[in-house]
């Protein structure tokens, strides 16, 4: 499938989602490289203090709080710029890293209460017997990108994701389960294949919120 301009776009598929977010790393290789290992960087601290989880002293309890301050106000911003950066490279955009940290001069509350009411929203579902908490976080997946992309308020970015994902929730739940053998292989070549299994899933997440925006876009141009 092409556009105007005859650039390939995706289908809103799961198989077109990986074949084109695969296309796209390729293209955009080193920057989708330099993207993921920066976020991988960033998620150290927080890992480390989580690993500290069952000791009890004061400066454990002190660095806990401020891992969860990091996790809450500081990671986020970093996740929605990757999304966004790996999304201008799926539709063939110009890519600024300086965007990873966009979010802190723009759109730094709404990325912040958007990840926290996602967060607290899936955790819940995951209270109530794990499925509806699989069946919220497949028809938010495209909140990030909404309140990146399209500058939307957290509220408006959950409503809009889930009526973005309407219709799609088991092609992505299945995009969802096919990454788990992805990443698997990806391990199994050692740590360059596994960096380069987590880009692929990223872009292929982002190809499909590509191909449903461009559609709903077109139908209201008809």
């Amino acid at each position: 499938m092409e556009n105007s301009k005859g650039e390939k776009i995706p289908y809103a598929t799961s198989r077109a989602s990986y074949a084109y977010g695969w296309q796209q790393l390729k293209i955009n290789f080193l920057y989708f490289l330099v993207i993921v290992l920066i976020m991988g960087i960033a998620d150290i601290p927080f890992s480390k203090v989580k690993d500290m989880e069952g000791e009890s002293n004061p400066i454990i309890y002190g660095l806990q709080l401020l891992g969860m301050a990091y996790a809450i106000f500081f990671l986020p911003v970093l996740k929605y710029g990757a999304d966004l950066l790996i999304l201008r490279g799926i539709r063939n955009e110009p890519l600024e890293l300086g965007e990873l940290v966009l979010g802190f001069k723009k759109n730094y509350i709404n990325i912040v209460l958007a990840h926290l009411i996602t967060t607290a929203i899936i955790i819940i579902g995951f209270l109530f017997l794990i499925v509806p908490g699989i069946i919220l976080a497949c028809r938010l997946v495209f909140v990030s990108y909404l309140v990146m992309d399209k500058n939307m308020e957290p509220i408006a970015a959950l409503e809009k994701s889930w009526a973005m994902t309407k219709g799609h929730g088991w092609r992505i739940f299945g995009m969802g389960l096919l990454a788990i053998p992805i990443f698997i292989l990806g391990f199994l070549c050692f740590f360059v294949g596994a960096i380069v299994s987590i880009m692929w899933i990223h872009a292929a997440f982002a190809s499909l919120y590509y191909a449903i925006d461009r559609k709903e876009e077109e139908s209201l141009l008809a």
